[in-house]
């Protein structure tokens, strides 16, 4: 992983990440992976709300938007990155706060699909895919619907399909460091992020 992300990873690249300024990267994010072109996108805020409230060990996730399709779907999204203990529990129950926090919002909405995306430190599903999608039938209205991104499992030099794909792997993975400076200056929004966490951990104030 990215150095720049550790020591508790989803708190860090919350605060970094969770203002109107800085969403652009989170969609980019999003469109990048899911593959899908968003109109419009809402920092919801849950996270900001809860995480006032919990111990600073605690991990709420990255974070938790709403977006608009081009075509007019709505979707609730939520980002987190998941460490090596109890991990199918985590994605669940992350999926479940995500997809009930809708309820909290109190400005008429009405509920969407929700989806998870799990970014992962270590290898967890059988799949030789660093990127694989898991479908749960569920009782609810809408079937569990999750993303897994297992980054030890990206190596850039067997990737020739998606260059930006490639590039956000890469920089997460902080494996290939002499691709990084080429990705920096290619992805404006990588660079942003960068650039946002260098200046977070500059600033850095012990906790």
């Amino acid at each position: 992983m990215n150095r720049k992300f550790v020591s508790k990873s989803n708190r860090i690249l919350r605060k970094v990440l969770n203002s109107k300024e800085n969403v652009d990267i989170i969609k980019d994010f999003i469109e990048t992976f899911l593959e899908i072109e968003i109109k419009e996108i809402y920092l919801n805020p849950y996270l900001k709300v809860k995480s006032k409230n919990l111990p600073s060990e605690e991990n709420f996730g990255i974070a938790d938007v709403r977006v608009k399709l081009q075509n007019s779907e709505e979707l609730n999204i939520g980002i987190q990155f998941i460490d090596g203990y109890y991990a199918q529990n985590k994605m669940l129950l992350y999926y479940a706060q995500i997809h009930s926090n809708q309820l909290e919002y109190h400005d008429n909405r009405t509920l969407a699909r929700t989806i998870t995306i799990n970014l992962l430190d270590f290898c967890y599903l059988k799949s030789n895919s660093y990127f694989n999608r898991i479908v749960i039938p569920s009782q609810m209205e809408n079937q569990i619907e999750l993303f897994v991104i297992e980054l030890p499992k990206f190596y850039l030099e067997n990737q020739k399909k998606n260059r930006k794909q490639e590039a956000w792997m890469t920089y997460l993975c902080g494996r290939e460091m002499e691709e990084i400076p080429s990705i920096l200056k290619e992805f404006d929004k990588i660079q942003k992020l960068d650039c946002l966490l260098e200046d977070y951990w500059k600033n850095e104030i012990m906790e």
